[in-house]
C-alpha cells in the first residue's frame, strides 16, 4: 500500500466513505481540503459504459471551460505562408512546417496541442507514431485540423480541452486548478460533464456514465453522485 502524506490522510478525513456527492458539494469539499504547496490541477475522473475497442462506441470530444484551464498551454501550429503569419499573431508557440515534423521525427514533443492546415497533413500525418500516443495529433474532429488557425490557437489558448476514453473505459479531464473559486471550479466540471453526455454513442446499451469523482493532483477523490447528475 502507497505510503500516505499527513495532508492527504487529513483531507481524506473531510470525505465520508461510501457516499456520492453531488457536483457543488463535492467541489466545495473539495475546496477544503488542505493545500499543497503548489497549484494542484483539478481533474475529473469518469468510468464509461462503452467498449473502447469497438469503433462505434469510441468517446472523444472538446469542451471549452468557461474559466479556463488555469494552464498555460503551449501551442504548435503546422502552417506555412500567410497562415503561418496568422498562427504566429495569435499566439502560437511554434509555428513552422517540415522544420517542425523533422524536429519531432527526432524526439522533440515539448508541446501541449499541435495544430494543422489540411495542407500540411501529407507530411504531419508521418508523425502519428510519435504524436498518436501522446495524445498530440491533430484531429480534424476535434477541431486541430483546420485552415482557421487562428480560431483554434485562441480557443485552445482560451481553455478548451480535449477529451478520450481510453482502454479502459476510462476518461480523465483536468477542470481547473485549486486556486480557483468554488463557483469556477463548478461551471468549468459542469461544462466537461454536458460535453461527455452529448458524445454518447448511440451503440452504448445501459448506463453510460457508471461512476465518476473529481479530485487535485495530491488529493483523494471525492465521489461524484452520478444519479443525481445524470436526472432529466
Amino acid at each position: 500500500m502507497p505510503h500516505r502524506g499527513k495532508r492527504y490522510l487529513n483531507a481524506l478525513k473531510l470525505v465520508e466513505p461510501g457516499r456520492a456527492y453531488p457536483m457543488a458539494e463535492a467541489v466545495e469539499t473539495l475546496q477544503k481540503f488542505p493545500r499543497a504547496r503548489f497549484a494542484e490541477t483539478v481533474e475529473m475522473t469518469l468510468h464509461l459504459g462503452v467498449d473502447p475497442r469497438q469503433p462505434d462506441q469510441m468517446v472523444r470530444g472538446t469542451v471549452r471551460l468557461p474559466h479556463g484551464s488555469g494552464k498555460s498551454v503551449r501551442v504548435l501550429v503546422f502552417a506555412t505562408g500567410p497562415q503561418a503569419e496568422a498562427a504566429q499573431a495569435a499566439g502560437a508557440d511554434w509555428v513552422g512546417y517540415e522544420e517542425l515534423v523533422r524536429k519531432i521525427q527526432d524526439g522533440w514533443t515539448d508541446f501541449d496541442v499541435a495544430i494543422a492546415t489540411p495542407a500540411t497533413m501529407q507530411e504531419v500525418r508521418k508523425l502519428g507514431r510519435i504524436l498518436g500516443p501522446r495524445g498530440l495529433m491533430p484531429n480534424p474532429r476535434v477541431g486541430t485540423v483546420t485552415d482557421d488557425v487562428v480560431q483554434a490557437v485562441g480557443e485552445v489558448k482560451a481553455g478548451k480541452v480535449e477529451f478520450k476514453v481510453d482502454r479502459t473505459g476510462n476518461l480523465h479531464v483536468p477542470v481547473g486548478k485549486s486556486t480557483f473559486t468554488a463557483q469556477q471550479l463548478l461551471d468549468n466540471a459542469m461544462a466537461v460533464w454536458e460535453a461527455i453526455v452529448k458524445a454518447r454513442p448511440a451503440s452504448a446499451k445501459g448506463q453510460f456514465i457508471q461512476s465518476a469523482t473529481i479530485s487535485g493532483t495530491m488529493s483523494p477523490g471525492v465521489k461524484l453522485d452520478v444519479r443525481e447528475l445524470t436526472k432529466g
